[in-house]
């Protein structure tokens, strides 16, 4: 039943802010804040709130992406051995038994977390057109080709079916549940990257004459599909995993990175043959779509800073990515696990929401002042 107020949400939300954000940022010719700034003098602190949720963003996505790079290389030869639980909370993560208690730093999740950043500061200093634009022609198809593998494998598997029933069957009940359509408008915000800067700022980059709604639509329902053939690719492998343990599917199921870093672990070892390889594409594809994502985030900032306080795209990308590469050690610590929660539940129960709703009421607001004025000419 999800799937009717998710594609509520993208009808009545997703794709409207998205043509707003990208109108915004095509017509003002600038970064978020200084798009809300030439809308209006009044209102740039809105263009300010929403790069800050992306400069949050940037500093725990980061660890994220370098878990994946971990769980790569721990594919060959599932390295997480019987019990991936524990070794993710236990031997990856090193987490401390107290939340807040730092701890010290965990190698293991620091060295990735370099390599990352790194490989985003690197792709964001040749500029749009020679960095972003490049390293996305690499990523994006590379994505696509390995997460077809995964889907096309998962399907065959033994059980299969029980996962898609469970993830296509819907449980009407749960309709009345305003937690279900919070979750839906909260996907919707969150992987259209509306509220957050990016739309607004990537929209200034196109050229003049560009389509901007039918950009909207064919960036959201191909968004949504993608989303879709993953939920094909991930249920049809848990309905695998409840068949190799003979429970329901909704035992094996886990939100959050316990699917990822643990009940897929347990998945791949059970795979029948090469294991090792559709550890690494799945990991691999994390991988790919964090990293891809992750400069399109801090590349917010960047241009915001650069815009803001006339400097280099050379300094501005140094200053902005590097202070935000600093801030995710953070998030290599044994605490880091802890943090991580903290800073993706204000982000996402308040921070992006709030900027959306806020960004429509400003709009709202400065057009009905232009309105008021057409008038008062007339």
């Amino acid at each position: 039943a999800f799937f009717l107020p998710y594609l509520f949400a993208l009808l009545t939300a997703g794709i409207p802010i998205l043509i707003l954000e990208f109108t915004l940022g095509h017509k003002y010719r600038g970064s978020a804040a200084l798009t809300m700034a030439r809308m209006h003098k009044k209102t740039e602190w809105l263009g300010w709130w929403q790069i800050g949720i992306s400069f949050v963003i940037a500093t725990y996505y980061a660890a994220i992406i370098a878990w994946a790079m971990s769980f790569a290389y721990f594919s060959f030869g599932t390295k997480w051995g019987d019990d991936p639980q524990s070794f993710f909370f236990n031997d990856y993560l090193q987490i401390s038994a107290v939340p807040g208690e730092i701890g010290g730093i965990v190698p293991g999740v620091l060295v990735p977390i370099i390599i990352v950043w790194i490989i985003t500061l690197g792709v964001l200093f040749k500029g749009v057109k020679k960095g972003i634009e490049v390293a996305n022609k690499v990523m994006i198809p590379l994505l696509v080709v390995l997460f077809l593998c995964i889907v096309v494998r998962a399907i065959t598997l033994d059980g299969a079916m029980t996962g898609l029933d469970a993830f296509f069957k819907p449980d009407w009940e749960l309709m009345a549940n305003p937690k279900v359509w919070m979750a839906a408008y909260g996907q919707i915000f969150f992987s259209l990257s509306i509220g957050f800067a990016i739309m607004v700022t990537y929209s200034s980059y196109l050229p003049k004459k560009t389509d901007l709604t039918n950009s909207a639509y064919i960036t959201g329902f191909a968004n949504s599909g993608f989303e879709l053939l993953a939920g094909i690719g991930v249920f049809a492998a848990l309905g695998f995993m409840a068949n190799q343990q003979g429970v329901p599917v909704d035992e094996v199921v886990q939100a959050g990175v316990g699917l990822a870093f643990i009940v897929f672990p347990e998945i791949i070892s059970s795979f029948p043959a090469f294991n090792g390889f559709f550890g690494f594409a799945f990991f691999a594809c994390l991988m790919l779509a964090g990293l891809t994502s992750l400069i399109s985030i801090v590349e917010t900032f960047v241009a915001g800073f650069q815009e803001k306080f006339n400097v280099s795209r050379a300094k501005a990308v140094g200053i902005g990515g590097g202070l935000a590469a600093l801030i995710s050690i953070l998030f290599a610590t044994k605490s880091g696990l802890y943090f991580l929660d903290a800073a993706d539940y204000f982000i996402n129960q308040f921070g992006i929401t709030i900027a959306a709703l806020f960004e429509i009421i400003i709009v709202a607001w400065v057009l009905r002042k232009l309105k008021d004025l057409q008038a008062h000419a007339d």
